[in-house]
């Protein structure tokens, strides 16, 4: 059963149940169903449609009138620079842009527009039946190519793992859910829709509270928080200065961590904080959404030793390569292909597996083991970022002769790229920084960069990435 009949069904059900709040705004249910028939109208002819307004209200409105409308949503991410959002823009060919006030100057066109505070014209929301298979959203990523890539979900993908999501642990209509991951980020599939499929409120953290870990668990206190899901630099931060001592979050039954590895001293500090919280590790790239997942087991924590990522979960059948241990995966959650220059380029193999670029292995007990990747791919606060794409970006400077990237380890966000570069004669480091933190989003912006008379080459005439960490770590 799709997501959007699943919603509308609970609309009925449980009318006056608060289904999202933002700050001193909330609305029922069925308020939420009024308004979004606000916004369906204006969206009858189009097929995708980007949402620039940041998570909230107003940006879960427009994507439910959008599904309404038969159409996907494509999220942008308004803190990327102005090319980036207008690359994303052409490449999903979207027929509108769901925004909030008069149009951007970045919007490079702006007949696109719609602003959703001027879309007053209700009219009654059309039939709930879906396509299973037919798009639901289109999340982009860091590609490899040198562009963003983007990731097309069906409705059939989103709709099992919020079932699944759901059903695991077990959301009522008695939840309160926190919510922080922009809609442009798979967590968002979660906290959007395994909660309004079962009756439970999303409630929105203010943006500002994620670099305030004391202020942010005050407020996870003061809302009642039940279930939170985030990523471990996040709740790294929280165990390390949340003052959870004297704010012990009483109300809040589980917590959910995916993204990025979880380092194990840090997690036993954290369940030693919330005794009461259940804890589980999920796992799965953007492609397969949560794929594998432990229940943390806390007689099992080793201060030494990484947990594992688990057994499967959404039904999913997965399989490790023989050669490579790269592990394989075969769900209904697996995405429909890669969205490219506005057509769908399917991608799973010929047995429907997506292979994910990550290393695992089985332990005794049968739980799968992440050992990290197979390319060149990084995790950074969550985000993955493919190192070509910034390489791209630096190599477009002028000041550039050659250049690579690679992960450096970081306390707070798992890892961050650096950047090494050769020059041409007569430039130097400043005349390449601004511009090349203007053209990348802040996740993805080096944190160090090195200059190097000669990038360091393998017999093979590749690069030696190995030797260049030894350099990037000596200087």
């Amino acid at each position: 059963m799709s997501l959007l009949s699943v919603f509308h069904q609970q609309c009925n059900q449980t009318p006056d149940n608060i289904a999202l709040i933002e700050g001193d705004r909330q609305l029922s249910y069925q308020e939420t169903l009024q308004q979004t028939s606000l916004i369906n109208k204006q969206l009858q002819s189009s097929q995708r449609v980007c949402i620039a307004i940041d998570r909230g209200i107003d940006a879960t409105l427009a994507i439910l009138a959008a599904w309404y409308a038969g159409a996907c949503y494509i999220p942008l991410d308004l803190k990327n620079p102005a090319s980036r959002l207008n690359y994303i823009i052409k490449d999903a060919d979207a027929h509108c842009i769901i925004g909030k006030g008069h149009c951007p100057d970045w919007l490079e066109d702006p007949d696109l527009w719609l602003d959703i505070d001027q879309l007053q014209s209700s009219s009654p929301l059309p039939s709930t039946s879906i396509n299973n298979e037919s798009l639901a959203a289109i999340l982009y990523t860091s590609g490899s190519t040198g562009n963003p890539k983007g990731v097309a979900l069906s409705h059939r993908a989103m709709a099992n793992f919020a079932h699944w999501s759901a059903k695991t642990f077990n959301i009522n209509d008695n939840d309160r859910i926190a919510s922080l991951a922009p809609f442009h980020f798979d967590l968002s599939i979660f906290d959007l829709f395994s909660s309004l499929s079962r009756g439970a409120t999303v409630n929105f953290i203010p943006s500002m509270l994620s670099m305030s870990p004391s202020r942010l668990t005050t407020w996870l206190d003061q809302n009642k928080i039940t279930v939170w899901y985030t990523v471990p630099s996040l709740l790294s931060f929280i165990t390390l200065k949340g003052s959870l001592n004297t704010t012990p979050l009483t109300h809040l039954k589980t917590i959910l961590f995916a993204g990025e590895v979880f380092p194990t001293p840090q997690l036993i500090r954290l369940c030693d904080l919330l005794p009461h919280v259940n804890f589980y590790n999920l796992y799965g790239p953007t492609e397969t959404n949560v794929c594998c997942y432990w229940p943390v087991d806390r007689n099992k924590l080793q201060a030494g030793q990484a947990i594992p990522i688990g057994i499967p979960a959404c039904d999913s059948s997965l399989k490790i390569d023989n050669k490579t241990g790269e592990l394989l995966v075969k769900s209904k959650n697996n995405l429909s292909g890669y969205w490219q220059q506005g057509q769908l380029s399917p991608i799973l193999s010929a047995d429907s597996r997506y292979a994910t670029g990550d290393k695992v292995s089985l332990n005794e007990q049968g739980e799968y083991c992440y050992h990290g990747r197979l390319d060149r791919m990084l995790k950074c606060s969550g985000y993955r970022v493919e190192p070509a794409e910034i390489e791209h970006i630096i190599l477009q400077c002028t000041a550039v002769e050659h250049c690579a990237v690679i992960g450096i380890k970081d306390s707070t966000s798992g890892q961050r790229p650096a950047a090494a570069v050769v020059l041409k004669t007569d430039y130097t480091l400043t005349d390449i920084v601004k511009p090349i933190k203007q053209s990348l989003p802040a996740y993805m912006q080096p944190c160090k960069f090195i200059v190097l008379n000669a990038l360091p080459y393998l017999t093979n005439g590749k690069t030696d990435y190995q030797q260049l960490q030894k350099q990037m770590e000596n200087k």
